[in-house]
């Protein structure tokens, strides 16, 4: 149903709820659901129930690559764990790493190494990791936020990332910026002000450092890990089943009774990125990891064919909470697209835009559509076609609107509850969804005031 029909307030009414329910009750999925009926309800009425189903079997129609290759993950982390590649890994940074922050600060250098695209940098990065700072004692919300920190907005600052050519073939199609070359080279104008970018990754090891301390949901992580020695809270156990064997593992492994052949972690692992970097598909590269593993693990022993496919189910099924969140979040989006919601919002602010506050205004509508809806590529796609012809007629300086658009989209993926990105963080690190979201919303936020006041700056200068 693309509606032409004006909701009025009531089309802010799902994202109030969803919000409001998910702060309440902790409980991602159902306040996504329902959020989705409620939007649905406005739209149809009381024949909201067959569209509504229709909406949620689309979405697993057509994002079951995504729930392939996330399950698929969760299969390749438990066998790199099982094979004990990853103690082999753990052991070598270690030398290099002895502390929290050090370790910290080379999980930031890993993510801004692996710049391809936001879900393999998170995935890698997490893998590689998660064992070492365990051993540390260091708090999975703080190993999230530097992962997650460091995942859309690298990529966005890299012009052969995927989000990379995503927005350069969206801005690439509008009318009146062939005058600044093609797509990509928009996009390469583009890159110095993207300040979400630069803002949230500079943020960062401010934060390992402790120039910028730990508050909120931080700081409690870190005090139950000095008062109690967990890395999760209780909350995140179930994201964590089986995990006691392997955290007794890693503590043999650093008395040196267990040895890790760190070989087992860095081939199928390097596969991963290669295969996908030359294929332009995680899943295959995924694939051929596993399938290197087999040959690998096999023939040393470290576990039988009928042990690997244990692990591969488990792995799988690891993933399963995460996809349930993922659906929920895709079908949330499809249900704001049917009341209008973009359109809503954007109207309304256009009577407030001048050319020098064009950048600013843009970036915060862009960053709260993205955040609401957790659509850091559809929010933008939809947005350029009416925000750049709108910055080129009022005078506004189309680069840094566009910047803008970026800017907020890649806060979306960042600090949204339910994005992507964020669900794919928190389970790849091990730790309930929110947890994540709300340990890291602070330094996300602090990172959104400062690339606003850059924005609002550059709307006067340039």
């Amino acid at each position: 149903m693309e509606t032409s029909v004006n909701f009025g307030l009531l089309t802010l009414l799902p994202p109030l709820v969803v919000i409001i329910f998910a702060l309440k009750t902790r409980k991602t999925f159902e306040a996504l659901i329902i959020g989705a009926v409620i939007a649905y309800i406005i739209a149809y009425g009381t024949g909201f129930f067959g569209p509504f189903l229709d909406a949620l079997q689309t979405v697993v129609a057509d994002d079951i690559w995504m729930f392939i290759t996330l399950g698929l993950f969760g299969s390749f982390v438990v066998l790199l764990q099982k094979s004990r590649g990853t103690f082999g890994f753990a052991n070598l940074v270690e030398k290099f790493s002895k502390t929290r922050k050090k370790s910290l600060m080379v999980s930031w250098v890993l993510g801004i190494l692996i710049f391809m695209d936001d879900y393999l940098n998170i995935l890698t990065v997490s893998a590689a990791m998660r064992d070492l700072t365990d051993r540390q004692k260091t708090p999975r919300e703080m190993l999230a936020y530097v992962i997650d920190s460091t995942g859309a907005p690298v990529c966005v600052l890299i012009p052969i990332s995927t989000w990379a050519v995503f927005y350069a073939g969206v801005v690439g199609d509008q009318a009146g910026m062939a005058s600044y070359g093609s797509g990509m080279e928009i996009y390469v104008q583009a890159i110095p002000f993207i300040f979400y970018g630069w803002t949230a990754i500079i943020v960062v090891p401010l934060v390992i450092l402790g120039i910028i301390p730990n508050m909120f949901g931080m700081k409690k992580a870190f005090e139950r890990v000095d008062t109690t020695g967990r890395v999760y809270s209780e909350a995140s156990d179930k994201y964590n089943v089986g995990r006691d064997t392997l955290n007794e593992l890693i503590e043999e492994e650093f008395q040196g009774k267990v040895q890790g052949n760190i070989w087992n972690f860095i081939i199928p692992l390097v596969l991963i990125v290669a295969v996908t970097i030359y294929t332009g598909d995680l899943l295959v590269g995924l694939i051929i990891a596993i399938l290197a593993a087999m040959i690998m693990y096999l023939p040393q022993k470290i576990m039988t064919f009928s042990e690997f496919s244990e692990n591969l189910a488990t792995g799988f099924a690891s993933m399963i909470p995460m996809l349930f969140i993922l659906a929920g979040a895709f079908v949330i989006k499809a249900s704001m697209d049917e009341i209008g919601l973009p359109q809503y919002v954007i109207n309304g602010v256009l009577p407030y835009m001048n050319a020098q506050l064009f950048p600013a205004i843009t970036f915060a509508v862009v960053a709260a559509l993205s955040f609401v809806t957790g659509s850091n590529w559809g929010i933008p796609a939809l947005t350029v076609p009416i925000l750049i012809p709108l910055a080129l007629a009022g005078g506004a300086n189309p680069i840094i609107a566009f910047a803008a658009i970026v800017s907020g989209g890649t806060f979306g993926s960042h600090a949204c509850f339910y994005s992507d990105a964020t669900v794919l963080t928190s389970q790849s690190c091990g730790i309930e969804n929110l947890e994540h979201a709300f340990t890291q919303i602070p330094f996300a936020m602090i990172s959104a005031i400062i690339a606003l006041l850059l924005f609002l700056i550059s709307g006067f200068v340039f």
